[in-house]
């Protein structure tokens, strides 16, 4: 393979072709459990040059692993540890290429940080609304091919909500340029879909053209504690019901995701005594920020009185606000200084969540003695978190190697009971690609596997990740 090597240098410069130590930092995600060795890192700066990378590649019958900035949770954007795979890195395509304040749409290339996209749609007044933890170093191009959640979904949708068009580069290094800003275009297949949420393995988004919404008047956030999951997903009914579009984000957190906080992150401050869940609840208003609070303030008052919450406390400003986040923000981190966790990334109907809690909780309980169960997600949309920590006494790396599929069956026997998915928005990757082969239908599977073939027939683009060999 030394000859595409020199080949890529050719075509996108020596700078651009990193080998050695100077790959070490593409070839490993940040949960550290897929560690890889990747033959090369393509750093492309133009979508031609990624077309000529992908010509070069498939010449050489060489494998290509897309990747963003490497946040990924599930070993999707790492290579494997044969040393044959070629690291495809967009971040130097990082141009926001045009926004159309009119059409409420802007153009974006795939290496954009999220929060740089924020930030452009902000200086013209405007709204990106994907947000998520990650957004400080997590790209656009990442986004679409996993077709992220975050913290917004129940008002404005996944990732694949927010895009109206793609430009992607196929296996065969064609540019497939599709950077529409029309709501409606029915001419023939939904290609846009196809490639939203395949993970790198049906081809590269090089670019994206995204929806942008007008800025709110007033946006006013809360917490407020719970006795009960039940509790949680009332409130949750009466905020769509006195709220309406209005509600924006409707996060859970249980005890011990709060524990964890407060153990790692002394300095977030914690506004509410302990509860067995506590909720954050964003509002977004059109109108002014005293109506905003009338409404928002009305519905907790009326929840206090009915013992649906026993406390809440409402940001009296921006920075408020922010440290409110901040406590939901930091549950990932600090579960990382705490040790490395079974993560699950599950959707289910809302009114199949305290079930599926309660009864799941019960079995790990049973079988696992001592584990920590810290629960926690978006459940105005249905996604919980649902991770399983060691037990005192056992070093996380040992739980995982011998518990991980243990666990595993349970939750997702659990989920598949009730109607659910074993993937939210993380993706599929390396960690759940047998368990998407297990649970999925045959028909599912096979039709899956019939557009792989059909668009990249040699197998290369990230293959292992998704669907098996």
């Amino acid at each position: 393979m030394s000859g595409l090597v020199e080949a890529l240098r050719r075509a996108i410069g020596d700078a651009q072709v990193l080998t050695g130590p100077d790959a070490a930092p593409y070839e490993q995600e940040q949960r550290r459990r897929w560690p890889g060795q990747a033959l090369a890192v393509a750093r492309p700066g133009s979508t031609a040059e990624v077309a000529a990378v992908l010509r070069l590649a498939a010449a050489h019958g060489a494998s290509v692993v897309p990747q963003g900035g490497n946040t990924g949770l599930v070993g999707g954007g790492v290579p494997d540890a044969t040393g044959r795979q070629l690291v495809l890195s967009l971040t130097r395509m990082n141009r926001v290429r045009g926004i159309d304040a009119a059409n409420l749409t802007m153009t974006a290339e795939a290496g954009c940080v999220l929060q740089a996209l924020q930030a452009a749609a902000r200086a013209q007044g405007l709204l990106f609304p994907l947000s998520l933890a990650a957004e400080g170093s997590c790209t656009i191009g990442g986004n679409l091919a996993t077709n992220a959640g975050g913290t917004q979904v129940l008002r404005y949708g996944n990732t694949r909500e927010l895009c109206l068009g793609l430009e992607v580069v196929t296996a065969q290094g064609e540019v497939w340029s599709g950077l529409s800003g029309l709501r409606k275009d029915n001419t023939g297949y939904d290609l846009r879909d196809l490639f939203i949420g395949s993970e790198g393995t049906l081809g590269v988004i090089t670019a994206a053209t995204l929806k942008l919404y007008p800025q709110p008047v007033a946006t006013l956030t809360a917490l407020a504690a719970c006795p009960s999951l039940e509790a949680c997903v009332a409130l949750l009914m009466r905020a769509r019901a006195r709220l309406g579009a209005g509600l924006t984000a409707f996060e859970v957190m249980n005890r011990l995701a709060l524990a964890l906080v407060a153990r790692h992150f002394p300095q977030c401050a914690q506004p509410l005594p302990g509860a067995a869940w506590t909720v954050l609840l964003e509002q977004s208003d059109g109108e002014s920020e005293a109506h905003a609070r009338a409404l928002f303030e009305g519905l907790l008052e009326a929840a206090l009185e009915d013992g649906v919450v026993l406390d809440a406390a409402v940001a009296g400003s921006l920075a408020q606000s922010k440290a409110l986040w901040q406590l939901r923000e930091s549950i990932p981190q600090a579960q990382s200084a705490e040790g490395q966790n079974i993560k699950h990334d599950i959707a289910l109907p809302v009114s199949a969540i305290p079930g599926f809690v309660a009864t799941t909780d019960a079995a790990l309980a049973a079988a696992f003695p001592g584990a920590a169960l810290v629960n926690f997600g978006h459940l105005g949309d249905g996604n919980l978190h649902y991770n399983v920590q060691a037990p005192p006494g056992m070093a996380p790396a040992e739980f995982i190697a011998r518990h991980e599929a243990a666990v595993n069956r349970i939750v997702y026997d659990a989920v598949d009971a009730r109607g659910g998915s074993i993937s939210a928005e993380h993706g599929i990757g390396h960690l759940k690609r047998d368990e998407l082969a297990a649970r999925k239908s045959p028909v599912a599977l096979g039709l899956m596997r019939a557009v792989k073939q059909a668009l990249d027939p040699q197998g290369l683009l990230n293959p292992g990740r998704v669907l098996g060999p």
